[in-house]
């Protein structure tokens, strides 16, 4: 009777330290991840880890112009903070009214916008690239041609875990 007690008591402990683990880890937040989704049905095409300072840029070419226009955003907190334009002609939709610098044939200035989330529609002629740090993403390709929602997102320690993980979940069956 005695030596049940004790098992009992151990798997009970067992049990409260399991609990406490992942109701720990499932409140404590973790890193920021870059998420972009489907802006028409919420579903994830890239989902990449990112910090204050990281750089995420659009890259793309002019439809109008031909030529290649980046605009560049820096994660600060919870936003995309717009820090950089590039452009090598004017076109519509370009600031033909900033005030700009040119280097290298290359026009550029440095607005101040920030956002939570950011909508585009990438295009075919366009062919609009994401760049996350020295990562490259065609948004073409992973969106099929459709509107994309990039915003950032706080993940918890399990999150973080459980997507790790999720490619070996019933990899044997």
């Amino acid at each position: 009777m005695r030596g049940r007690r004790r098992v009992l008591a151990f798997v009970a402990v067992v049990c409260l330290l399991g609990t406490l683990a992942v109701a720990g880890a499932a409140a404590t937040p973790a890193d920021r991840v870059l998420v972009v989704e489907d802006a028409a049905t919420g579903e994830r095409l890239i989902e990449t880890p990112v910090e204050n300072g990281t750089v995420v840029a659009l890259e793309y070419t002019h439809s109008v112009e031909k030529t290649r226009v980046l605009d560049a955003f820096t994660v600060r907190g919870d936003e995309l903070v717009m820090t950089r334009m590039e452009f090598e002609s004017y076109g519509w939709g370009l600031p033909a009214g900033a005030e700009v610098t040119r280097e290298n044939g290359t026009f550029s200035f440095d607005p101040s916008y920030a956002s939570e989330e950011l909508v585009v529609k990438p295009g075919r002629t366009a062919g609009h690239r994401l760049h996350v740090d020295s990562q490259t993403y065609d948004l073409v390709e992973r969106s099929d041609a459709r509107a994309v929602r990039l915003s950032i997102e706080r993940r918890s320690v399990l999150d973080a875990t459980l997507d790790r993980s999720a490619p070996y979940i019933g990899a044997g069956a």
